[in-house]
């Protein structure tokens, strides 16, 4: 195993199979941000193309949700449309206080500028999805992106041996944000219960316990980014979720009647 390759470690009874260890592309980078290695390099129908792509932005659509909480019709007849046309849409008014974003993003920043050594001792086990690494890797081409996943709700499905506990305050951020969050995804299942022509709990009901996953994701400054995708094209398995972007640098494609939109979201 190359020194900048993340290990993996055992993990049994899961039934997930062994996921290959791969290189860390943060690493990579580091070492020589010229190279675009084959593994990396997309198939010419998997990138996209720029006369896909569209500048219009303002298409997106856009929920006030603290509107939408107190029952605004007008809102909840935006997000019908959102959810039946889009399958996205951006949340403003959404209650998660200013310093949890700063202090989740804080967070997963401090976590990837840990030395490799450092990282490597959250490394995803070969049969795990939670921990340091990349997505479950058998043979397939690989995203330009590092993550690390975690289980964070109910707090008993948590593996704490995969959390950095060498940064301070790690763990009440992702705590914090996940308490927050799942608010704002509780009221939008309320929402789309009604929408559905049901009791407001009953969408939450038909979950059981409900689980929640977080997944923090670096993408390193590429020499050739029109060869590689951070992450490919997919369709999230997971009932709704919820994304915060870095400020700056956003990168989200939502893919809308055979265009690609360009997004700016925070919260989605």
């Amino acid at each position: 195993m190359d020194p900048e390759e993340v290990a993996v470690q055992e993990d049994e009874g899961l039934g997930w199979g062994k996921s290959l260890p791969v290189h860390s592309v943060q690493e990579m980078v580091r070492k020589d941000s010229q190279s675009v290695p084959e593994r990396y390099i997309q198939k010419h129908n998997n990138r996209p193309l720029d006369s896909e792509f569209s500048l219009d932005l303002c298409e997106i659509p856009i929920i006030n949700f603290s509107l939408l909480a107190n029952g605004d019709e007008e809102e909840q007849r935006k997000l019908d449309i959102a959810c039946k046309e889009w399958g996205f849409f951006q949340i403003t008014d959404h209650g998660v206080t200013e310093k949890v974003l700063h202090d989740m993003k804080a967070a997963e920043a401090a976590f990837f500028e840990l030395p490799l050594e450092e990282k490597k001792k959250y490394a995803m086990g070969e049969n795990d999805l939670q921990g340091y690494g990349q997505g479950y890797v058998v043979s397939q081409k690989l995203e330009w992106c590092d993550l690390i996943f975690l289980m964070t709700l109910p707090p008993k499905i948590r593996k704490f041996k995969h959390w950095p506990v060498s940064i301070p305050g790690f763990k009440e951020s992702v705590e914090n944000y996940s308490t927050e969050t799942q608010k704002v995804a509780e009221e939008l299942l309320a929402n789309l219960s009604l929408l559905m022509g049901m009791e407001k709990e009953d969408l939450k009901s038909l979950h059981g316990e409900m689980k929640q996953a977080m997944r923090m994701n670096y993408y390193p400054l590429c020499s050739r980014p029109e060869l590689v995708l951070g992450i490919n094209p997919h369709s999230d398995a997971s009932t709704i979720t919820l994304l915060l972007q870095d400020d700056e640098l956003t990168g989200l494609q939502i893919r809308h009647k055979q265009k690609w939109n360009q997004s700016q979201m925070q919260l989605l």
